[in-house]
C-alpha cells in the first residue's frame, strides 16, 4: 500500500504497477509513422522523448538518494513536469533558453539536439522542420528523433523493421548520459560540473543555448525580453556577421554567438511566477513594444502545477492572467499528453518564429514529490490531491501513449526505464569522487574578471581609430567642431561628449532609458545623441526600470553593448535584483561562459537647489557597494568623467564587466569653484590622441594638494570633492596643508591610494555625503584598518536620514563647515 506522500520508493512504484497494467498491443506501428492519426511525432521521437522523461525521473530519485546520506545539495527536482520534452523537441537547438528549475527533460532533449546539430556540418535549419524560412506551414522545428541521428550508432533502427525492437534495445544515449552527468555534477558541486563549476546547481551549457538561471523566480523574464529586443534589432541592423550569428564583443573580443537571426528566446518558468512583480514588467514591456510595433522574438513558456510551495493558484487564474496579457498570443496544453503538448509547442514556436512577436505557451502540469526534498506535502495536501496528480504522471502518460500506439510494451519499457536507472545510478557514483571548491580564489574567480592591461589597450585602440581611420566620421558625428575644440565643458556635457565618442568605436552600443531620446534626458546629458545615431541605437524606453535593466541584461548577453540609464538613483531600489541576482552573477555561475557587459548610468546624490525631496536627492549607495564584482564609478570632475566612462566601455567589452557609473546630479552644470565666474570647475575635453595618456584605470583616486599637504587628508568622493577643495582652501589660509583624495571608484575601492595618502599625513578625515549607517565611509575605514592605518581618523557623513524638501536638506546632509570643524577636530588632538 503506498502512503499518502510521494516519495521516491512510491513514485517509482507507482510508475512500475502503471506499466504492468497496460496490455500489450494488438500489433507493432513502424516507428518512423506518427504515433497518432493527428500528429506528426512519429513513434521513433515519441520514444527518444520518452527516455528523456525517464532520465530526468532517475535524475529527480538518484537527488533524493544523494541527499539521504549528505552528498547532494539540492533537490527541487522535474517530477511531474518532464512534459517540458516536448517544448524542447518543437524548438531548435540554437533558439537561446533561460529555464525553469524543473526542466530535466527539456536540457536532455536539447542536448541531444546540439549534438546532432553540430555533426551535420550544416546549418541547423537546413535540417528539416516545416518552420525554417521558407516553410509552407508552422509546425514542428525538426522532423528528426530529439536524440543522435539514425545512423549513427551500429545499433541504429532499420526503418523497413516495423518490430520496433531495435528502437527499445538501443543502448542509453551518449548525449542523455552526458547532461545527466551535468546535472548529477550540479547536485553534489562538483568543480568538474561544466557551468557553474560547483557553485550552483543550474540548467546551462553554452554550447545548447541554454543561459543559467539561478531563481527563475521571474527575474530571469526581463532579461529573456531584452534578448528578444536584441536579436531582432541585431537582425535588422544587418550587422557584421549576420548570416553566422549576431557578433558580440564590441570593443573587445571578436566572437559570434551561435544564434541565427531567425531564433526565438524560449523562457520557462512556474504558475506562482506569473504574480511576481518581474514577470509582469517582462510581459507588460513585450507587450508595449509589441503594440508600439517594435517585435520582440520571446515564447515564454509557464509550467502550471497550481502550486508556489504550499500556496495555491486560484483555479482558472494562471489562465485569465495569461491570456489577459495584451500583445501575447496565448497558446495551452497539457502536459501530460505528449503528442498534444508536441503539436501546440510546434505550433506556438513557429508563430514566434515567423512573426517575430511574444507567444505564451501555459503548459499544465503536476508537481510530484513535494517541492523539494525536505517538503512534506501531507501539511497543507489532501491524500485525494496527492492521488490525483499521481494519476496524471507525464511519464506514465508517454507510456501509454507508446504501448497503445503498438510502439512498445510495458515491459520494453519497464526495461529501458531501468536501463536509465542503472546507468544514472553509475554516474551518481562517479561524480561522488570529483572535487569540490576549497579556495576562496577558486570560489570568486570567474565573480568579475579584471584585464587591465587589455582594457588599457583597447582605450588605446579606440584613441588610435579615432584620431585616424574614424577621424571623418567623428569629425562628421560631431558636426565639424569635436568637443575638444569647444571650450571647457560641464560635467554633463564631457559624458555626453564620451557617449558619443563611445557610440562612435562601439558599432553595437546602444544607450536607452526614460527621456534620453527625443527630450535628450531630464539633465540635457544625452542630448543629440539620438539625431547621430538613430532611433535604433539611442531610444526611449517605457517608465520601469526592471524593464530598463532588463533590456541591458539580455542586449549585453546578445552581443550588444548596452548603456541604460535610471534617471534618479532612488529609481533603481525597486528594480536592484536585476543587477544583484542578474547581471552580477552570471559570469559568475557560467565561469565566464556567459557574460552581460553593461554600463549603467545613474543619477544620484543630492545637493540638488531648487528641486529635490528623497527620490530626487538620493544618497545611499549601500546597496550597490554589497554586490560582489560590481564595478561604481562616481566622477566629480568633467576632466574624469570622459575617461572613467571610456575606462567603463572597454571594460564592460573587454571583461564583460557590469559597470554602475553614478552621475553627481548637482555637478552637471556647475561651472564655478571657488567664487561665481572663476570657471573651476569646467575642464576641456581630451582630444584623441591624450587619451591614451590620460586613461584611468578601474580602482585609482586622484589627489589634490593644498597648502603644504602635509597636515590632513582628506578623503572622499562625488560632490565632497568641491566642498572639500573649499574647505581646504580655507584651512590653508590658516597655514593648515591638506591633500584631498577623491576616490572616484566606490567599488572597488582604490585602497592603495587610501592607505599610501592617509600615512603621508597619519590624520584622515572621511568626507562621505551617504550615510553614517551602511555609507562608502564605513568601507574608507575598513580599508585602513584592513591596511594597517595607525593613525588618527574621523568621519563626516550625512545623517541616517531620507533627504527632506527644501532648506532642511542641509541639517542632514554634510556640510563645508562640518568639514572644517572635523579637520580641526584632527590637529587638535
Amino acid at each position: 500500500m503506498l502512503s499518502d506522500v510521494t516519495t521516491p520508493q512510491d513514485l517509482d512504484d507507482r510508475f512500475r504497477e502503471a506499466l504492468a497494467e497496460l496490455a500489450a498491443p494488438p500489433q507493432r506501428r513502424d516507428p518512423a509513422r506518427p504515433v497518432t492519426d493527428d500528429t506528426t511525432l512519429t513513434g521513433a521521437r515519441a520514444l527518444e522523448l520518452f527516455d528523456a522523461q525517464a532520465t530526468s525521473r532517475q535524475l529527480d530519485l538518484a537527488g533524493r538518494w544523494l541527499r539521504s546520506f549528505d552528498e547532494g545539495f539540492y533537490t527541487i527536482g522535474s517530477a511531474g513536469h518532464e512534459g517540458n520534452a516536448a517544448v524542447a523537441a518543437a524548438l531548435r537547438a540554437s533558439d537561446p533558453a533561460l529555464l525553469h528549475y524543473r526542466s530535466g527533460a527539456f536540457y536532455c532533449v536539447r542536448a541531444a539536439q546540439a549534438a546532432r546539430a553540430a555533426s551535420a556540418d550544416q546549418p541547423e535549419a537546413a535540417q528539416g522542420g516545416a518552420d525554417q524560412p521558407g516553410g509552407a506551414a508552422d509546425g514542428p522545428a525538426e522532423d528528426a528523433p530529439a536524440g543522435p541521428a539514425e545512423g549513427s550508432r551500429p545499433d541504429a533502427p532499420d526503418p523497413d523493421d516495423p518490430t520496433g525492437g531495435p528502437l527499445v534495445d538501443r543502448p542509453f544515449s551518449p548525449e542523455y548520459a552526458e547532461a545527466a552527468r551535468d546535472v548529477l555534477r550540479g547536485m553534489v558541486a562538483s568543480s568538474r560540473e561544466p557551468l557553474a563549476g560547483g557553485r550552483h546547481k543550474v540548467f546551462g551549457r553554452a554550447d545548447l543555448a541554454v543561459i543559467p538561471t539561478t531563481s527563475t523566480i521571474a527575474s530571469h523574464l526581463p532579461r529573456a525580453v531584452g534578448m528578444g529586443l536584441a536579436v531582432e534589432r541585431l537582425r535588422r541592423l544587418d550587422t557584421a556577421g549576420r548570416r553566422d550569428g549576431v557578433r558580440t564583443g564590441s570593443g573587445g573580443d571578436d566572437a559570434y554567438t551561435p544564434w541565427p537571426p531567425d531564433a526565438v528566446v524560449v523562457c520557462s518558468f512556474g504558475d506562482a511566477s506569473v504574480n511576481h512583480a518581474s514577470a509582469t514588467a517582462a510581459f507588460n514591456t513585450a507587450g508595449w513594444y509589441d503594440h508600439t510595433g517594435l517585435r520582440i522574438p520571446v515564447l515564454f513558456v509557464c509550467e502550471d502545477n497550481g502550486l508556489g510551495i504550499s500556496v495555491r493558484s486560484p483555479k482558472g487564474w494562471v489562465e485569465t492572467t495569461l491570456r489577459a496579457k495584451p500583445g501575447i498570443r496565448y497558446f495551452a496544453a497539457d502536459g501530460d499528453d505528449l503528442v498534444r503538448a508536441y503539436e501546440v509547442a510546434a505550433e506556438a514556436a513557429a508563430w514566434v518564429r515567423r512573426h517575430r512577436r511574444p507567444a505564451v505557451l501555459h503548459l499544465s502540469t503536476v508537481r510530484l514529490m513535494g517541492h523539494a526534498g525536505a517538503d512534506a506535502e501531507t501539511a497543507y495536501r489532501s491524500a485525494g490531491e496527492i492521488a490525483a496528480d499521481l494519476d496524471r504522471d507525464p511519464l506514465t502518460g508517454t507510456a501509454r501513449l507508446l504501448v497503445g500506439a503498438g510502439v512498445a510494451t510495458g515491459e520494453e519499457l519497464l526495461a529501458r526505464y531501468d536501463e536509465i536507472g542503472w546507468q544514472v545510478r553509475r554516474i551518481a557514483e562517479e561524480v561522488l569522487d570529483e572535487p569540490k571548491l576549497t579556495a576562496p580564489a577558486e570560489v570568486v574567480a570567474p565573480l568579475a574578471p579584471r584585464r587591465p592591461a587589455r582594457v588599457a589597450r583597447a582605450v588605446a585602440d579606440a584613441a588610435a581609430r579615432a584620431a585616424g581611420p574614424g577621424a571623418g566620421a567623428r569629425a562628421e558625428a560631431f558636426g565639424g567642431k569635436p568637443p575638444e575644440l569647444t571650450g571647457p565643458l560641464t560635467l554633463a556635457q564631457s559624458i555626453n561628449a564620451a557617449l558619443a565618442d563611445g557610440m562612435l568605436d562601439h558599432p553595437q552600443m546602444a544607450v536607452f532609458g526614460e527621456d534620453v531620446g527625443a527630450r535628450g534626458g531630464v539633465y540635457g546629458v544625452t542630448k543629440g545623441l539620438r539625431d547621430r545615431f538613430g532611433a535604433a541605437r539611442v531610444f526611449d524606453t517605457l517608465l520601469d526600470e526592471t524593464s530598463i535593466l532588463g533590456l541591458g541584461l539580455g542586449a549585453g548577453l546578445a552581443g550588444m553593448l548596452p548603456v541604460p540609464e535610471i534617471q534618479y538613483l532612488a529609481y533603481l531600489h525597486n528594480a536592484e535584483d536585476q543587477v544583484r541576482g542578474e547581471a552580477a552573477t552570471m559570469q559568475f555561475f557560467s565561469q565566464g561562459a556567459f557574460r552581460n557587459p553593461m554600463v549603467v548610468r545613474v543619477a544620484g546624490l543630492a545637493y540638488q537647489e531648487g528641486f529635490g525631496g528623497h527620490f530626487h536627492n538620493d544618497n545611499s549607495v549601500a546597496v550597490l557597494r554589497d554586490v560582489p564584482g560590481l564595478v561604481i564609478a562616481v566622477p566629480s570632475r568633467p576632466d574624469d568623467a570622459a575617461p572613467m566612462l571610456r575606462t567603463c566601455l572597454a571594460s564592460a567589452a573587454v571583461d564583460g564587466s557590469v559597470c554602475v557609473f553614478l552621475e553627481p546630479i548637482a555637478l552637471y552644470h556647475t561651472r564655478d569653484l571657488y567664487a561665481d565666474g572663476d570657471g573651476e570647475w569646467l575642464s576641456h575635453y581630451a582630444e584623441p590622441g591624450a587619451w591614451t595618456g590620460g586613461h584611468l584605470p578601474i580602482g585609482r583616486a586622484r589627489v589634490y594638494g593644498v597648502g603644504s599637504a602635509e597636515d590632513v587628508t582628506i578623503i572622499t568622493f562625488g560632490n565632497g570633492v568641491p566642498m572639500s577643495l573649499r574647505a581646504a582652501a580655507a584651512l590653508a589660509d590658516e597655514g593648515i596643508g591638506i591633500r584631498v583624495v577623491d576616490l572616484r571608484w566606490l567599488a572597488p575601492l582604490p585602497v592603495a591610494d587610501i592607505v599610501r595618502e592617509a600615512a603621508a599625513t597619519g590624520r584622515v578625515l572621511v568626507v562621505d555625503e551617504t550615510r553614517r549607517s551602511g555609507g562608502v565611509g564605513e568601507g574608507v575605514i575598513a580599508a585602513l584598518v584592513d591596511g594597517g592605518y595607525v593613525g588618527a581618523a574621523r568621519r563626516v557623513a550625512g545623517v541616517d536620514s531620507f533627504v527632506p524638501l527644501g532648506p532642511a536638506a542641509r541639517q542632514v546632509l554634510v556640510s563645508e563647515e562640518a568639514i572644517t570643524q572635523g579637520a580641526r577636530a584632527l590637529l587638535a588632538r
